[in-house]
């Protein structure tokens, strides 16, 4: 595989294949328009008739596919947050985690990396342990929802990147040549490509990455904040010779990196049997193409707790470009569902954003990509937690509000229904806000930031009863179970 082919080069060369993978354009906007639509009271009771809960794993599953991880009273939960921690320079502090909470996000997904638990082999940094202990301590004490992310960018620090230490990274001599102009390339390399191999292959190494997972499984675990663990950000693997892209990321993630699920989940619940596992799949699922993931089984006492976390980037935005308004949303959303909803798992987005939302067609980009979320995904985070004036990924300006054009995804949402979760929306340009649900028994909760809405936000509700909490900047509703729920907010 040429060492020049990047994200942006690689989708030239999978547009034909992606074709025939998902829908058409025509078609996936179709069902983009269908899915906007308000919900009618019959395919609302049809709704409340068909939803599953399942107690024992704590899930509420939608007639949609949708599955929702629920809280201890059995409420949908929407998880929404960032990421954060990838850098020594910016580790989480209990300020940011109380930041997070202060601006209404739930959730947060914690960078972490293999070569900072265990830099020699078998000898753990206990500093690092600690580090991520106050991290979930904070989390407890906030009320927000923390995924550890075992994070990778192009194997680990060998190649100059982060993720693997090493002594886990074996080249067999490969060459291994910097591209400084984009470090995706990197991947192509044939001493990066090779560690992988090694990593899903040799029988010491795969002890190894096993034995970390029961270190941190077993040092966090018993945490109330902990939501569970996102077992291997953005996978890779080994090319053959001549092999396209599709044909390779379907072998690799078909059999070598399930291979490696299958490995880590039961190594986790040998000291965890109650949070939740994520797996991803390659970043090929940016580009409308379904993963080959096989499904898991998982060896916990009751119903399974795996879950599903792709990434959601487009190409050309990544690369400094501003968005074009192509098809790339409604590709992205037609191919991602079928594989959770197959196999009965919550997706949660684990990493999407652009690096300048101050751009006309990447703030548009910013609020198709929420409204695609409100469809299909069940929670998602940011990247990335940080503050900046000049663009980048910070998600935040200098005050720590929105970004210019990232202010959808700092608006309203439902963030525990009470019921069968329905359809929502929220325009940040007019500050038109609306959710629909079938009621269950117990209030439910709505975050109502003062940053969209600077005077109390004129609210209209059929079905139930609203309570406006300026202070705490949430709503609560009630209402009889089996009630048909409809609430807008407006300016």
């Amino acid at each position: 595989m040429s060492s020049t082919l990047h994200r942006a080069g690689a989708a030239l060369a999978l547009a034909l294949t992606a074709s025939l993978a998902v829908p058409t354009a025509a078609s996936a906007a179709t069902s983009e328009s269908a899915n906007a639509q308000p919900m009618t009271a019959t395919s609302r009771s049809a709704l409340a008739v068909a939803a599953t809960a399942d107690r024992d794993r704590g899930t509420i599953t939608t007639p949609d596919g949708r599955t929702f991880i629920a809280d201890e009273q059995g409420r949908a939960l929407q998880l929404r947050g960032f990421n954060a921690g990838k850098y020594p320079s910016d580790r989480v502090t209990a300020e940011d985690v109380a930041a997070m909470a202060d601006q209404g996000f739930d959730f947060l997904r914690l960078v972490v990396q293999w070569q900072y638990f265990e830099p020699e082999q078998g000898q753990y940094d206990d500093s690092y342990f600690d580090y991520v202990d106050a991290v979930l301590d904070a989390a407890d004490r906030e009320g927000v929802h923390v995924m550890i992310d075992m994070h990778q960018d192009v194997y680990g620090p060998t190649f100059g990147a982060s993720g693997a230490p090493e002594w886990t990274t074996r080249t067999d001599g490969l060459p291994f040549v910097d591209d400084p102009d984009n470090w995706f390339n990197n991947y192509f390399q044939p001493a990066v490509m090779r560690a992988f191999t090694h990593l899903y292959d040799d029988a010491d190494l795969r002890a190894a990455q096993q034995q970390l997972w029961v270190e941190v499984a077993g040092r966090f675990g018993d945490h109330e904040s902990l939501l569970g663990y996102d077992l291997f950000n953005e996978p890779f693997g080994e090319f053959y010779e001549d092999e396209d892209w599709v044909t390779a990321s379907a072998r690799i993630e078909s059999t070598k990196i399930s291979d490696m699920y299958d490995r880590l989940i039961p190594a986790i619940r040998s000291v965890d049997d109650d949070s939740w596992i994520f797996v991803e799949p390659t970043v090929l699922v940016g580009y409308g193409v379904p993963t080959q993931l096989r499904s898991f089984d998982d060896p916990r006492d009751g119903a399974p707790r795996i879950g599903y976390a792709p990434h959601f980037y487009n190409t050309g935005v990544e690369e400094g470009g501003d968005w074009v308004g192509d098809d790339f949303v409604v590709n992205y959303e037609a191919a991602i569902s079928a594989y959770p909803a197959a196999n009965g798992m919550p997706l949660i987005v684990g990493e999407w954003g652009v690096p300048n939302s101050r751009t006309p067609g990447n703030a548009a980009l910013v609020a198709a990509q929420v409204a695609s979320m409100e469809r299909f995904a069940t929670g998602w985070s940011m990247w990335y937690f940080c503050r900046s004036d000049h663009g980048g990924y910070c998600a935040m300006d200098a005050a720590g509000g929105a970004a210019p054009g990232n202010e959808p995804a700092f608006g309203p949402y439902a963030r525990a229904i009470a019921g069968v979760p329905g359809a929502e929306h929220f325009d940040a340009a007019t500050g038109d806000y609306s959710l629909s649900y079938m009621a269950g028994a117990g209030p439910s909760e709505v975050w109502v930031p003062s940053a969209a809405y600077a005077q109390r936000p004129d609210v209209e509700i059929s079905g139930g009863t609203a309570h406006y909490d300026r202070k705490k900047q949430t709503l609560r509703i009630t209402a009889k179970p089996g009630a048909t729920v409809e609430l807008t907010l407006s300016r």
